[in-house]
């Protein structure tokens, strides 16, 4: 077999793997134990603090999302968690530019954009989703932070 072909069909092969794990994970809320997160008002000040996402947090939970300005799944992540916030009594929605926030977005380890962090009414972060999550799976996360508190 030409060693040229088997490099192709190798990469295909990878990229397709790699295609097929960013569709199963991308979007899906994944839990965290809030007692390990940091929490707003701890420290020096918190990381996420009234005066950092423009208003006060939720009274049962916050959603804050991490967005760049080019960004097409940010749009849509937007959409989702307006939604939520809207239809939850006591949830509040916050979307920071990744860019004008770079020492939080590497102090939370914020990989990609969009980011959704929910956190409790504490401010401790009880899940993270990094991709456009669902409105079911965010709308478990909030019943989980709310029971977190």
């Amino acid at each position: 077999m030409n060693p040229g072909l088997l490099i192709a069909v190798l990469v295909l092969l990878a990229a397709s793997a790699f295609g097929l794990w960013r569709k199963r994970t991308d979007g899906v809320m994944r839990a965290r134990d809030p007692r390990s997160a940091t929490a707003a008002g701890e420290g020096s000040g918190g990381p996420l603090a009234a005066p950092t996402l423009g208003g006060p947090l939720g009274e049962r939970a916050t959603l804050v999302q991490f967005s760049s300005a080019f960004c097409a799944p940010c749009r849509a992540t937007r959409v989702v968690l307006a939604k939520v916030a809207e239809d939850v009594d006591g949830v509040a929605h916050y979307d920071l530019d990744a860019e004008a926030h770079l020492e939080l977005v590497r102090e939370l380890g914020i990989l990609r954009t969009p980011t959704t962090l929910v956190l409790d009414p504490s401010g401790r972060e009880t899940a993270r989703a990094g991709g456009v999550p669902r409105r079911d799976q965010v709308l478990t996360a909030v019943g989980n932070a709310a029971a977190a508190a």
